[in-house]
């Protein structure tokens, strides 16, 4: 059962234990009709709250056995006011209050609390986020845990809506995804939800269903938790620029509204901290311990679930595509080094054609070296809605470059769900400064960052 509907089943009890009092009191004056009719009151609920524990914990729970023999004795009482000839009305408050006492008992002590998790993920790409916290809650006899992927939409420059996207169909096996229109929020009210998706509608390029803004869930749960889909490269406490330069990742309806942040670090943590109760006092008058302390117990650093993600993929356990192997593997079975290229969204807005230049002139080089080394492309997963966003005169240039890559077929493009898997199986880390650079520096392999200025750097 969940904490609310105990919590109510609880209320429900003390609520007879009230009406108890008011049938000794009108046994008391001689009101017997009252009584009656204050019994029957009492009938009605304890059947409706044996129905209602019934259907959560199964029949022949032991709440509801108790709840059997209180309307027991609620009926005998009934049944003596009716020729009420010497009513005592202590007598009838005891015997009501004895029947009461075990399924008060019952409901504190044979009914556990389960938990409900709702897990609300929008890019399957991005559900390395999430996945460790929802294994353990998963794995957590007391609680439900619920996967809903939630639609997204690309936006025009304007900033309106463009076409709608779900994603729920390219999640693991393993992963039971449920329907976003088959989960009642108002009705379930969840324990705890947790997010990925901090922006609500600030994002220039994407938006979750506003149903699904942070500001909206707050409603529906006691705990709302956001867990950041990026990790960052740590950040130098003992450098404001560096504090300030974080600001854009911290100051969010997604850590604004939310009840729990989980950040990367410990020193991310105190980042973040910095960050908020500078934001949060700007022009206001606020006490300063309260608002320190508010952001301290908000905010925690326990970890990255995509690091542990990461971490745990094992070479030997990936299904590796075929075309992927016909880039990997040398004749003699043997393979190539994997270089991960990864192109980013910043670099892309940064540096526009200058960036789409550079991408060729890297295609140029690892082409003419393919015979050696393994080259394995994976953008971000927004870049191409991005440019349709906000720098729609490059869309087609870069389109062009994307088919020409794969009809080219010496390398692989990678734009799956399954990062873990491509970090996996690479040597190495080329291309932009991205979280991913954070997650190769976790696995302990190489990472060099490309210098948009420099062509043919790398020879």
């Amino acid at each position: 059962m969940k904490k609310a509907q105990k919590e109510q089943a609880e209320n429900i009890i003390r609520l007879l234990g009230n009406v108890h009092d008011g049938i000794k009191k009108a046994v008391e004056r001689g009101q017997y009709d009252s009584a009656r009719e204050l019994l029957s009151q009492c009938q009605e609920s304890a059947i409706e709250l044996g129905e209602t524990i019934e259907a959560i914990e199964g029949e022949g729970f032991a709440t509801v056995s108790c709840l059997e023999h209180y309307c027991e004795a609620v009926y005998q009482v009934y049944t003596l006011l009716s020729q009420p000839v010497g009513v005592n009305a202590s007598r009838v408050y005891k015997s009501l209050r004895r029947a009461l006492i075990p399924v008060e008992n019952s409901v504190k002590n044979d009914i556990k609390i389960r938990r409900e998790a709702v897990f609300l993920p929008y890019k399957a790409s991005m559900w390395d986020s999430l996945e460790s916290v929802w294994k353990a809650a998963d794995e957590d006899p007391d609680c439900d845990a619920y996967v809903i992927p939630i639609p997204y939409y690309d936006k025009n420059p304007d900033g309106s809506f463009r076409e709608m996207h779900y994603e729920g169909d390219q999640y693991p096996e393993y992963v039971p995804v449920t329907w976003y229109e088959d989960y009642d929020f108002a009705e379930r009210q969840p324990d705890m939800i947790f997010i990925h998706n901090p922006y609500d509608e600030y994002n220039y390029v994407t938006s979750v269903h506003p149903f699904f803004y942070a500001k909206n869930l707050k409603q529906f749960t006691e705990k709302l938790v956001y867990i950041p889909y990026f990790i960052l490269g740590e950040p130098d406490l003992e450098n404001e620029e560096s504090i300030r330069g974080m600001a854009h990742f911290c100051t969010v309806p997604g850590v604004i509204y939310v009840d729990k942040v989980i950040v990367q670090s410990e020193a991310m943590r105190q980042a973040y901290i910095r960050v908020m109760v500078e934001f949060t006092a700007k022009g206001r008058e606020v006490d300063a311990e309260a608002n320190r302390k508010y952001w301290e117990e908000k905010i925690l650093g326990l970890g990255s679930p995509k690091v542990d993600k990461v971490l745990s993929t094992k070479k030997e356990d990936l299904d590796i595509p075929k075309e992927w192997l016909r880039v990997i593997e040398k004749p003699d079975g043997s393979w190539k080094k994997i270089i991960f290229y990864n192109t980013s969204v910043t670099a892309l807005l940064e540096h526009g054609e200058k960036m789409l230049t550079k991408m060729r002139d890297v295609f140029l080089v690892f082409e003419e070296n393919k015979d050696e080394v393994a080259f394995l492309w994976r953008p971000h997963p927004l870049i191409k809605a991005t440019i349709e966003s906000m720098r729609p005169e490059l869309l087609g240039e870069y389109e062009g470059i994307v088919r020409a890559y794969k009809e080219a077929g010496w390398g692989i493009y990678d734009d799956s769900v399954e990062l873990d898997r491509a970090i996996e199986v690479s040597d190495a880390y080329y291309g932009d400064w991205s979280s991913v650079v954070q997650l190769f520096r976790e696995s302990g392999k190489m990472i060099r960052i490309q210098n948009v200025n420099d062509i043919m750097e790398y020879c």
